[in-house]
């Protein structure tokens, strides 16, 4: 999981550059507008999905959801999806609900794109399009580099769709880069100050509650955590009540919409005595009793950088707590469910 991390700034540099072939599925995408779009995703992925749907809401002008596979692969439903765009997102492109999803919209009048790190998956094979992440072979259970190739992936795909050249991407890879190295102080406090928390929220608003749900992922799987994510929004609408002075929030901030909105969420569980970390572009103008920063980016694209110290805090609570992050009990690296 060290030296995943670390890979990720050349892993993000490499798909900046190398976006050809994405570039060739969105204009085959543009060709032929959806009149919605749908995706089917699972763990990780399915929180890279979430991204994926606000950038196809707010940048494409398009209605998105997130499939629900169990009314296919076990309720049998088959909806009319004529002109629909659905977007399969795996990492290992192998699970047998995720495939079965594709086939049967792909028979049913849907165009369906798979994005996975396997060029030579099941799910490549059975769809209309496919985008390579182009992660390279990850060997740790939690998924890092293999998340946020995913996530630049899809934003090169749906950046494309409108026209657009991965302008806010080019130097993706020095700000990942920086990211890693500027955040490595911030994180090692965060580790001597929460190691023995033993429950924590997080939340985000907008792009940035995909991160929000992929740091409880992380910190569930690897420091066994009992981590829950919430939409900022959400958050206020009962579960603050349960917010008090034994709570740790982890708060993701980044310049924009979405961190404008937090700043009311965290006003409110700084009231009742949470001990909140904030972690983005915007860490350093919320109340906070500890701060990560970022390098600022286009609000769309922070979710790519946002997630980089949160990974290594997982991954130093792990070692912190006595675990092995590489090897988490009852986890395996490809989990297939129908």
């Amino acid at each position: 999981m060290t030296a995943e991390i670390a890979e990720q700034p050349d892993v993000l540099a490499g798909i900046a550059t190398a976006r050809d072939g994405i570039a060739d599925v969105a204009r085959a995408i543009a060709e032929h507008p959806p009149r919605f779009a749908l995706l089917a995703a699972r763990g990780s992925s399915d929180h890279a999905a979430l991204y994926a749907k606000y950038l196809i809401e707010v940048l494409l002008g398009l209605p998105a959801g997130l499939v629900s596979p169990s009314t296919t692969t076990l309720y049998d439903a088959r909806p009319d999806l004529r002109e629909v765009l659905l977007i399969s997102v795996s990492q290992s492109g192998g699970s047998p609900d995720l495939l079965e999803v594709t086939e049967a919209a792909r028979a049913h009048g849907a165009r369906t794109v798979a994005v996975s790190n396997t060029p030579s998956s099941p799910l490549h094979g059975v769809a209309d399009l496919a985008v390579d992440i182009r992660a390279g072979q990850e060997n740790a259970v939690a998924a890092t580099k293999t998340y946020t190739a995913t996530l630049l992936t899809l934003y090169l795909l749906v950046d494309g769709i409108r026209g657009g050249t991965g302008e806010h991407v080019r130097d993706i890879g020095d700000l990942a880069g920086r990211a890693l190295r500027e955040a490595a102080g911030g994180v090692e406090r965060a580790i001597d100050r929460y190691r023995f928390v033993d429950r924590i929220i997080t939340a985000g608003r907008g792009y940035s509650y995909a991160t929000a749900l992929e740091a409880s992922l992380k910190l569930a799987e690897t420091s066994y955590l009992a981590a829950r994510a919430y939409s900022g929004a959400d958050l206020l609408h009962g579960p603050v009540a349960a917010v008090d002075e034994e709570t740790a929030v982890l708060a993701v901030t980044s310049a924009g919409k979405g961190g404008a909105a937090m700043h009311d969420v965290l006003g409110t569980v700084t009231e009742r005595g949470a001990d909140v970390l904030a972690v983005g572009s915007a860490a350093e103008s919320v109340p906070a009793a500890l701060r990560i920063g970022v390098p600022e980016t286009a609000e769309e694209v922070a979710p790519i950088l946002e997630v980089l110290p949160v990974q290594r805090l997982a991954l130093g609570l792990a070692l912190a707590r006595g675990g092995d992050p590489d090897h988490p009990r009852g986890l395996r690296k490809v989990t297939k469910t129908r």
